[in-house]
């Protein structure tokens, strides 16, 4: 497949839509991202198999339902660094349409999932908490520090083995981020950091989209492990920061 080929998969809104979207890291069904854009089923179908053709998307089946989500981390990272370029490269975002498109775009733009990896000003504020901790470095590049793995490792998280070598995606990397216009921690750490926060309570979605909440739970773990300090949830009672 040509650039300019593979650049046409994109090219198109409905296509562009879908792949956004699933930038939340889960897999949709062809009728969830068929409602998501405002197109008709048969339409979204034709769509996605031209997706799932190019290698953009993978599909998984159970009974009759159809799934589809980002083919591989490469993918979600290529999707992202074009959004933030479309963003940076424009006069300006949007103004929001609806009162519902302006509440979205605001939890959005506070605290989102970037596919695996976290992501708005909570995701920069993390990355700003590693680095000026010395947990991960950046004198050559991003690199998790010895002092950095026994953090990790206290508090249950382990990267993959020789993440970053052989295997294609880095241990950590620096990810622009299209809401803050500064970079939040991708890669394997990333992922792990996003996947600790959800397992353990401290960020939930919020409806079918990539907006987080900070529980109560999330607002005393985030300011005890990295000095962070996000407001909770409305109406939640963050009790003592220990």
């Amino acid at each position: 497949m040509s650039l300019a080929q593979f650049a046409g998969l994109l090219a198109d809104p409905t296509r562009a839509a879908f792949c956004t979207a699933l930038l939340d890291g889960r897999a949709w069904t062809a009728g969830e991202l068929a409602r998501h854009a405002g197109v008709a089923p048969s339409t979204a179908s034709e769509h996605l198999s031209r997706l799932i053709a190019g290698g953009l998307l993978a599909e998984e089946r159970q009974g009759r339902h159809r799934y589809v989500r980002l083919a591989d981390p490469a993918v979600a990272t290529l999707i992202e660094d074009l959004s933030a370029f479309a963003e940076s490269a424009s006069s300006g975002r949007a103004r929001p349409r609806t009162l519902r498109e302006s509440t979205r775009l605001s939890a959005e733009a506070r605290a989102r999932t970037c596919y695996d990896h976290l992501a708005g000003r909570l995701g920069v504020a993390v990355s700003d908490a590693v680095l000026e901790r010395g947990l991960v470095a950046d004198d050559a590049g991003l690199a998790v520090t010895g002092l950095g793995q026994a953090w990790l490792a206290g508090i249950g998280i382990e990267l993959p083995p020789r993440a970053g070598r052989r295997s294609a995606r880095p241990v950590v990397r620096s990810c622009l981020d299209w809401t803050e216009r500064r970079s939040h921690l991708g890669g394997a750490l990333g992922a792990a950091l996003c996947r600790t926060a959800l397992d353990g309570g401290w960020v939930e979605r919020i409806g079918t989209g990539r907006a987080l909440r900070v529980t109560a739970a999330g607002d005393r773990a985030f300011h005890e492990l990295l000095g962070v300090r996000l407001d909770a949830a409305p109406g939640a009672d963050p009790g003592p920061a220990g």
